[in-house]
């Protein structure tokens, strides 16, 4: 391929998904950002800054599988939406801006956690919205994806389950909404990221992961 071609691609991926291959002596890292809402299971309009499934779930196949990939860093600025995927790799996560809702877990998927200390994450109960045709079952359904949201958080983080359902449930905390906002010292404290830190801090991490 030559190396016009392999720009062009490179400048793709970066106006699509803001994703780029950052190559060097110590380690080949592939960036990922997840920026605004995450589309999985339905459009959302076109004025709104998305990172869609189909872009993201086929990249991390890639990056599991490409011989000349060695870790993945994850960037997060989300409002929140969802997407579920899991690695092998070194992978390193960093909240830049926000990790909102489901960010919480795609924060604490990878590896080992990063937080900017000016970054806030918004951890609250599943909730709905549209018509409700039956109550109870979708209470049952709607409680089902909450526990396993929350056993995945607490399986891969430090925080207690106490502590993370009192943050989750606390009503005192958003004025307009039940749940709890922390930033970035907050989110290490309570042990739901691993370390307050830049990019720099995260690059540093992944280099360690290789050995």
């Amino acid at each position: 391929m030559s190396e016009e071609k392999k720009k062009a691609e490179e400048m793709t991926q970066i106006e699509e998904m803001g994703g780029v291959l950052v190559k060097s002596k110590k380690m080949n890292i592939y960036c990922l950002s997840i920026v605004g809402q995450i589309e999985g299971h339905s459009n959302l309009p076109p004025d709104t800054k998305t990172t869609k499934y189909e872009h993201v779930i086929p990249k991390l196949v890639e990056v599991e599988q490409d011989d000349g990939i060695d870790g993945l860093l994850i960037m997060l600025n989300t409002v929140g939406g969802d997407v579920e995927a899991s690695m092998k790799k070194p992978t390193v996560s960093i909240v830049l801006g926000g990790g909102h809702s489901i960010g919480v877990p795609l924060a604490v998927s990878a590896k080992h956690s990063f937080i900017v200390p000016s970054a806030t994450m918004t951890i609250h109960p599943i909730r709905t919205s549209g018509v409700i045709i039956g109550v109870h079952q979708t209470f049952e359904y709607l409680s089902k994806v909450q526990e396993r949201i929350c056993d995945f958080v607490q399986r891969n983080s430090k925080i207690s389950s106490d502590d993370f359902l009192r943050i989750m449930l606390e009503t005192e905390n958003i004025a307009n909404d039940v749940g709890t906002v922390l930033f970035g010292e907050e989110a290490v404290s309570c042990g739901l990221i691993d370390s307050v830190g830049g990019l720099g801090d995260a690059l540093e991490k992944l280099y360690n992961m290789k050995g």
